[in-house]
């Protein structure tokens, strides 16, 4: 199960940078020009989750597994991407393919580095892009409803449903709102709506802004605030010299900054809950590994994650909560404490399960 988030923003706003340091690469090309990024760089990167580590300790367990996200560095859009302007086109059947966008506005001055409009302004630089992105979701509903009506009006019973869910989207994107004001992101994902997905906006500040932030990022905070999306402040410099240190090194120059954890580790949990998942655990002596899945799957498709075979022959699953698991010294003193639970096929996994699955094929 691939679940991955869109890098996005105007050219030179460290969109390549954050997605270098994420995958601690250089796949992407950072360079001061428009449109370094032509082909969409992928990566997949280790959610940071503490848990793990403490139940594979717990759990003895020879080797750690954590979880993945896949993250795409999308070339960069400008004004008039809707029409093809740039790498508009291309821009935009990249950002269809995504399931979240993760959207880098520059909150920094460097006379160094060029800015595509001309100075800095990060609530207008997002203003441009969601514009870009509502005018290219216009002009495709609107073609769609053409068809559509065509075939509502020989009693298509498909089409009129359509229909009824496209008149409210193309009345909002004309009024100047994206698509996921009308219905949520989950219910947009048939339709490949740009304005659709879920969106984290990361304000890019330089090194002395790291830990508070400065006066743009508070814009962006305040915007995100406004729409009920999320918000990370990071310095993408910053992240680039942690991504080479060695893991032991990382903590103590974090610490030198004033900071608890990375800007990329808040970045990653942050997409990861931007695209409403969740994790559980099995652990053994083998491996401690984590598994993803959306929030609201219940047993038997966590267990197909696993093998699909766990899926089909599903009987049931032998459940510990983290906590229980970590504070009574593993599964078998939790078991003895009363604390693991047999779960059925309609229970919904929560965050932090310890699962072993028992399945018949």
């Amino acid at each position: 199960m691939g679940f991955n988030c869109g890098i996005v923003g105007l050219p030179n706003v460290g969109k390549s940078t954050l997605f270098n340091a994420l995958t601690a690469t250089v796949a992407a090309q950072a360079a001061n020009y428009p449109f370094c990024t032509i082909e969409p760089n992928m990566g997949r990167v280790a959610v940071p989750d503490r848990r793990l580590e403490t139940l594979a300790r717990v759990g003895k367990s020879a080797k750690v597994i954590p979880t993945s996200l896949e993250f795409v560095d999308i070339a960069g859009l400008v004004r008039g991407a809707s029409k093809g302007e740039g790498l508009g086109n291309q821009f935009l059947a990249n950002i269809r393919e995504v399931d979240a966008i993760i959207h880098v506005l520059r909150c920094f001055e460097d006379a160094d580095i060029a800015h595509v409009e001309g100075s800095v302004d990060p609530v207008r630089d997002a203003e441009t892009v969601e514009t870009e992105l509502m005018l290219a979701d216009l002009e495709s509903f609107e073609k769609r409803r053409t068809g559509l009506e065509k075939r509502a009006k020989g009693g298509d019973k498909e089409a009129i449903s359509q229909l009824e869910m496209l008149a409210p989207l193309i009345a909002a994107l004309a009024e100047g709102r994206p698509a996921r004001s009308v219905f949520p992101p989950e219910t947009l994902r048939p339709l490949q709506a740009l304005t659709g997905k879920p969106v984290l906006y990361v304000a890019n500040v330089e090194e002395a802004s790291a830990g508070g932030g400065n006066a743009y990022s508070a814009q962006v905070e305040a915007m995100a605030k406004a729409e009920g999306a999320a918000c990370v402040v990071v310095s993408a410099a910053i992240e680039s010299e942690i991504a080479l240190l060695p893991e032991s090194d990382k903590a103590e120059f974090l610490a030198g900054l004033g900071l608890a954890d990375s800007g990329l580790d808040r970045v990653i949990r942050a997409g990861y809950g931007l695209l409403g998942l969740i994790t559980y655990f099995t652990v053994g002596p083998k491996e401690a590994r984590a598994w993803t899945v959306t929030r609201g799957t219940r047993a038997p498709q966590a267990a197909g994650v696993i093998h699909g075979d766990f899926e089909r022959g599903f009987i049931a699953a032998e459940t510990i909560a983290c906590d229980d698991y970590v504070a009574l010294g593993g599964e078998v003193a939790a078991k003895e404490a009363g604390r693991m639970r047999i779960e059925g096929k309609e229970y919904v996994v929560r965050d932090g399960d310890v699962m072993l699955f028992r399945f018949n094929v």
